[in-house]
C-alpha cells in the first residue's frame, strides 16, 4: 500500500481542482448525487455517469483516480439494484485503443453531454 493511498492530493495537476477545493467539491458532488436520486432527477445509469465524471474531474488522489471512480459508479449502480457498468474488456490503464475510446468519450461529458460516456459503459 502506498503511504499516500486514502489522502487527498496536496499539489496542482494538470487535470483537476485545486488541492484546497478538494473536500468542498467532493461534498457537492454527494450532496447532488443524493439529491438526484431522491428525486429521480436522472436514470439511475445517468447518476453512476454523472458520478464517475465529476470524481475524475475533481481528482482528488494523487493516483488512481479513473479506478476509484469507475469503482464508485459500479458500487452505487449495485446500490440501485442495477447491474455494473461495462468499462471494456481490457485494463483502462494501458494506454489501448480502448483507453482512448473512454477518453474520447469524457471529453463531451465536460460540456455536459453525457451521450458518448453512457454508450462507452453500455456497449
Amino acid at each position: 500500500m502506498w503511504k499516500w493511498a486514502g489522502e487527498y492530493r496536496t499539489t496542482e495537476r494538470n487535470i483537476g481542482v485545486a488541492p484546497y477545493q478538494i473536500p468542498v467539491k467532493l461534498k457537492t458532488l454527494f450532496d447532488d448525487v443524493k439529491f438526484w436520486m431522491e428525486n429521480h432527477t436522472f436514470p439511475n445509469l445517468e447518476i453512476a455517469v454523472r458520478l464517475h465524471h465529476r470524481l475524475v474531474l475533481i481528482h482528488p488522489f494523487p493516483n488512481g483516480n479513473g479506478r476509484i471512480s469507475r469503482l464508485m459508479a459500479d458500487l452505487l449502480m449495485q446500490q440501485l439494484g442495477e447491474p455494473r457498468l461495462y468499462w471494456g474488456d481490457a485494463s483502462l490503464n494501458d494506454i489501448t485503443d480502448l483507453r482512448k475510446k473512454y477518453i474520447d468519450a469524457l471529453h463531451p461529458a465536460d460540456s455536459g453531454d453525457y451521450t458518448e460516456l453512457i454508450k462507452f459503459v453500455t456497449t
